[in-house]
């Protein structure tokens, strides 16, 4: 009994001298530890003891509880992984030998962009933009054309026709994709800051509109900072780096103590192309090339369902929950191309977008000896029209990014703000 009141007595004790610490220290709202966190910083500064939000004092948006995900967006738990390919180098280029590196947290869209998304960037550009940049915006659906094939219908269809709404956009280039990435991050922005109105505008007088606009603008909220939590990172490409992890998804393999059970040559596991039980046995696991001429079986029992391209939810995602990372259409990514990447890359968060070390200049691209300068973008997860080499998410090829195809298309990443993992 005595011990138990001197227990009791213990714990009053250790009560009041956190309740006077954290009044003294003005913490607040405490994180898991005991301690402010990002989440919640508390009420005051922990090294001054000033208080947050104290009038014409440092102001701290205790409103944040941690990064909103985007629409589309999946979140990629960062980690190490074997970079490079892990198949036989068939055509003896040897441009992504294999090498570990970490890939921080991030987030990535878990489908490819689609037609229906592209449309809505091109109504929103037609209204706010100039008419150049409206036109250079627009796909290049000529991709389609083929002097030796029929495939004119798909010139004039596949952009806008409803039937094609949620396939995946093509015909456009690396910098078109870079210049959506930054529409998109400005109009969710816009959105999320509750800067629109959806409400039907109101026929008013000339003296009644002046005097409400007026008054719109003195009460117009301050325009959201990055400091105030509610506003979302940049859209954007992703890296190699991170769109290769993220389309090996190893974090499906892993077993204890950061052992994982094999490596993977596609986003799935084992080396067969179909699916091994279920329902679906036999199916194929991705929208590819099986051989020459062979885009899709026959009629009937047809293997993938596509001859060009498939819409952008069909297959199943992988264990990170991205769907087509793997056949359907290849993707942009943000770096520039060189063969030797893998031998002066840096280990964390690994990215090539300019001409240092590997210097264009050693190419000669200007005398046609090399298609290589500072231009030339990576693309990577093979296509309808690619044979299985290509969907091993270790091989690489690359294109200039002036330039389109309809077996190209992209998805955007984003930064996991805050997130040491």
């Amino acid at each position: 009994m005595i011990a138990k009141l001197k227990f009791l007595l213990g714990l009053c004790a250790i009560t009041v001298f956190m309740t006077s610490c954290n009044k003294i220290g003005g913490s607040g709202a405490l994180g898991v530890s005991g301690k402010p966190s990002s989440v919640n910083v508390g009420n005051s500064s922990t090294v001054t003891g000033i208080g947050y939000n104290q009038k014409g004092g440092f102001q701290v948006d205790k409103k944040f509880s941690g990064q909103v995900a985007g629409p589309n967006l999946v979140f990629i738990e960062g980690g190490r992984f074997t970079m490079g390919s892990l198949q036989e180098d068939v055509i003896g280029i040897h441009d992504n030998i294999e090498r570990t590196v970490s890939v921080q947290s991030f987030y990535m869209d878990e489908t490819e962009i689609a037609n229906v998304h592209y449309l809505e960037y091109l109504y929103s550009v037609q209204k706010d933009s100039t008419l150049d940049f409206y036109e250079s915006a627009l796909p290049d659906t000529t991709v389609w054309l083929n002097d030796l094939a029929f495939n004119d219908p798909y010139v004039e269809q596949y952009l806008r026709f409803p039937g094609f709404r949620m396939y995946p956009v093509v015909g456009v280039s690396w910098k078109q994709a870079t210049d959506y990435c930054v529409w998109r991050t400005a109009a969710i922005n816009q959105r999320l800051a509750g800067q629109g109105s959806s409400s039907p505008a109101k026929k008013l007088s000339k003296k009644a509109a002046a005097a409400s606009s007026s008054a719109t603008r003195a009460n117009a909220p301050a325009r959201l900072t990055i400091e105030s939590g509610r506003i979302l990172p940049a859209y954007r490409l992703p890296t190699e780096a991170e769109w290769e992890y993220a389309a090996k998804a190893m974090i499906g393999t892993q077993q204890q103590d950061e052992n994982q059970a094999n490596q993977r040559i596609y986003p799935w596991d084992g080396p067969s192309l179909r699916e091994s039980s279920g329902k679906k046995q036999g199916m194929m696991l991705a929208n590819f090339k099986r051989g020459r001429g062979d885009y899709a079986g026959i009629a009937g029992k047809s293997n993938d369902g596509s001859m060009t391209t498939a819409e952008i939810y069909k297959y199943a995602p992988n264990d990170f929950g991205l769907y087509q990372m793997a056949g359907n259409v290849n993707e942009w990514v943000m770096d520039l191309y060189r063969p030797l990447s893998f031998q002066d890359f840096n280990d964390l968060n690994p990215a090539r977008r300019n001409d240092k070390l590997d210097k264009a200049s050693r190419y000669d691209s200007k005398n046609n000896n090399s298609l290589i300068d500072n231009k030339v973008r990576v693309y990577k997860g093979g296509s309808w029209a690619d044979v299985a080499y290509w969907l091993a998410p270790g091989t690489r090829r690359y294109l200039d990014e002036d330039s389109a195809t309809a077996t190209i298309g992209f998805r955007c990443a984003m930064i996991s703000a805050g997130m040491n993992k």
